[in-house]
């Protein structure tokens, strides 16, 4: 007779009710086998892109994944459930700035499970999470435990291989494991709820792991399903984010806020026709303060906008040639 603790108990619990939820995605590229034959003649094959995990949210269909895993909209991108059915899948929406994607199958009326989304807004330090994935059907219903190790991370990272490198915040870090086999998959509480979606490793190092948090995805869902596409606020800067260091290196005479300055020569500080160059923001000026809070390395420029929709109205703060003033701009959509 085998005794199982109550915590114990409880994961496998977890685990039997999310796992269901819990798909593979292949990603393949169609090509042509161009053998200087007439065109009716030549064969097209499917070679295999990438792939990675997902969990359905939506019992008609909805599923999530990371951003890097559908690169290519264009490819062909087939998702098997923990069943073993097999669906072609429609990339529906891509988030611009965070490694979320957004793909839907047709179960034909068939209900599907799903993972139940909870919150990230209230997470403890200590929480005892569990990071679900599969590995191309290869390894399927990989499981790894941890806590909740670490809030409001921020890590440089190359969200798809066509991409710069750029921050990305607010992250949640835990010691459950993130390798390729559960990235893309749900994040999960004791609760049974979703509260993160897994998104990266650090190479090199044990235990160490992120997750985008679960309220991004809520938004997204949000703006789908009101707009028909994720939409995020777009300023037009390219910043440094200033702290006392910087300031001296740069001998500026402040010593917080964003300064707005090209990060290579053939860019401009200020994309044109923005709402920051509408507003009058310059190369060399420094945004002190976004709606009268300061912009610092603790809270910056992205922090605000994450915070903000396409058409809010923000009043900044400038310093310029030793003098402060104040702007008002109306944020649009990015493209």
């Amino acid at each position: 007779m085998s005794f199982i603790k109550n915590e114990d108990r409880k994961i496998v619990d977890v685990i039997k009710k999310m796992m269901p939820a819990v798909v593979s995605i292949t990603v393949s590229k169609k090509e042509t086998n161009n053998l200087n034959l007439p065109p009716f003649q030549n064969t097209k094959s499917e070679k295999f892109v990438s792939g990675g995990s997902g969990f359905i949210v939506r019992d008609n269909g909805i599923i999530l994944t990371n951003r890097h895993v559908i690169e290519d909209p264009h490819n062909e991108h087939e998702v098997t459930l923990g069943s073993g059915e097999k669906y072609n899948a429609e990339l529906i929406a891509r988030d611009p700035l965070d490694d979320l994607a957004i793909l839907k199958i047709d179960p034909e009326g068939k209900k599907l499970p799903i993972v139940p989304l909870g919150s990230s807004e209230n997470l403890n330090l200590g929480e005892r999470v569990l990071a679900l994935g599969n590995v191309l059907g290869l390894f399927e219903d990989t499981v790894s435990a941890g806590i909740v190790s670490g809030l409001s991370r921020s890590i440089t990272a190359r969200i798809d291989k066509h991409s710069q490198p750029s921050e990305m915040r607010g992250l949640v870090q835990t010691d459950a494991a993130i390798n390729p086999g559960n990235s893309g998959g749900p994040l999960v509480n004791l609760k049974s709820e979703a509260i993160g979606i897994n998104v990266a490793m650090i190479a090199g190092l044990e235990n160490v792991g992120f997750a985008l948090p679960i309220d991004i995805v809520t938004r997204d869902l949000d703006e789908l399903k009101n707009h028909g596409r994720i939409r995020r606020p777009f300023l037009g800067v390219r910043y440094l984010t200033l702290n006392e260091e910087i300031s001296k290196k740069l001998n500026l005479p402040v010593n917080r806020g964003a300064l707005v300055i090209r990060g290579h020569s053939f860019e401009n500080a200020v994309v044109e026709e923005s709402p920051a160059d509408k507003a009058g923001i310059k190369e060399k000026d420094v945004i002190l303060e976004w709606d009268g809070d300061e912009i610092t390395q603790k809270k910056n420029i992205q922090d605000y906008l994450s915070d903000c929709e396409v058409g809010d109205k923000v009043t900044v703060k400038i310093f310029r040639d030793g003098e402060e003033f104040e702007t008002d701009l109306t944020l649009v959509e990015r493209r």
